[in-house]
């Protein structure tokens, strides 16, 4: 936002409900009436501020989706350490069901730009044989394998991943773990070319199912924890009842099952299972996975993350615990999803 808009954001969160003549009355911007109207509706199509009420009658306040899709300098925000930050420390019940269920977390001119880049994946499909689609799904494969497993610590290259999972040759100097990791994760993608219709519709059991290929001789449980767990980095605390990630997970997938766009399923799969985190191990990577198989049924373009930085993906995961923003992670969604059209098929 530019200065003029956060200054009117700003007064509408301290007044509340308010008229556009009380702000154009009370906010010091050097702008005509008209110009103010039209930074007001600008705001509403970027879902900032709701509006109710008709001609003079109408009055203004933020939006119930604000907090979460609000602008936030995430740069500004890590310079605190994790104990100087003001955090919602446990999980928000609410967000789920009274939030994200009755609004979308994009804008019509995001949604307008994915479905565009959509439509270019689309042209170009059309064009490939099988064998060339097969050529490239296999390399986005190993590309998504090795920045997944990266992000969770893998110290396998990218080029060692391509030989470990065309070839099954193990990298000297690595764990046999590292080496597991990389493989489950081809696994759980070729479970999904082979069972397209798998996840649809989300449901805890299927989800569960995904987390087993990834975590297969891993020596992590399976199935949901019922036990505590802890996230380095922050102070946010997940759910330790087993019955409540239960019914969080069930709540998220309910939700995401009622939603009509694709990319607003994938993306909130994407966030909501790693918020959750209902496994000991392994939710993350569940997430990216389940995520992808979302597009993929879908016939959308899947994403690699390949470029990625390992620390700005955790960075902004963190956030959305924290703070319940998805600003940072949404553009990492978006922008890996531009750079998957423009790389593969």
């Amino acid at each position: 936002m530019n200065i003029r808009e956060q200054q009117i954001i700003e007064f509408v969160r301290n007044t509340g409900e308010c008229s556009s003549k009380e702000i154009f009355d009370q906010v010091n911007i050097p702008v005509s009436y008209a110009t103010l109207k039209r930074v007001l509706t600008k705001l509403i199509s970027e879902k900032y501020l709701s509006s109710k009420g008709q001609g003079k009658g109408t009055k203004y306040s933020l939006s119930q989706i604000y907090e979460v899709i609000q602008p936030f300098d995430i740069e500004l925000y890590y310079q605190k350490e994790i104990d100087e930050r003001e955090i919602r420390e446990g999980f928000n019940f609410s967000i789920i069901s009274d939030v994200l269920a009755k609004h979308t977390v994009f804008t019509a001119s995001e949604l307008l730009k994915l479905h565009d880049l959509q439509g270019i994946f689309a042209i170009n499909v059309s064009q490939l044989s099988a064998n060339e689609y097969n050529k490239e799904f296999e390399r986005l494969a190993i590309d998504l394998s090795w920045k997944s497993s990266q992000i969770e610590g893998n110290t396998y290259s990218l080029l060692e991943t391509e030989r470990l999972l065309k070839e099954k040759e193990t990298a000297s100097g690595k764990t046999k773990e590292e080496a597991i990791m990389l493989l489950n994760h081809k696994d759980a993608l070729d479970f999904i070319i082979q069972n397209p219709d798998y996840l649809n519709p989300l449901s805890v059991s299927k989800i569960e199912d995904i987390h087993s290929i990834l975590i297969k001789e891993l020596n992590i449980e399976r199935n949901v924890r019922n036990r505590r767990i802890g996230i380095s980095g922050t102070n946010y605390r997940p759910l330790d009842n087993e019955f409540q990630l239960t019914e969080a997970l069930q709540d998220a997938c309910l939700m995401i099952n009622m939603k009509n766009n694709i990319f607003e399923q994938a993306f909130l799969v994407l966030v909501l299972i790693s918020y959750i985190q209902p496994f000991l191990d392994g939710n993350k990577r569940t997430a990216r996975i389940v995520s992808n198989a979302v597009l993929m049924h879908a016939k959308f373009c899947p994403i690699s993350f390949r470029t990625v930085d390992s620390i700005d993906y955790k960075k902004a995961m963190l956030l959305f615990y924290e703070q319940n923003n998805v600003s940072a992670i949404k553009e990492i969604f978006m922008n890996q999803f531009e750079f998957a059209v423009k790389t593969y098929f």
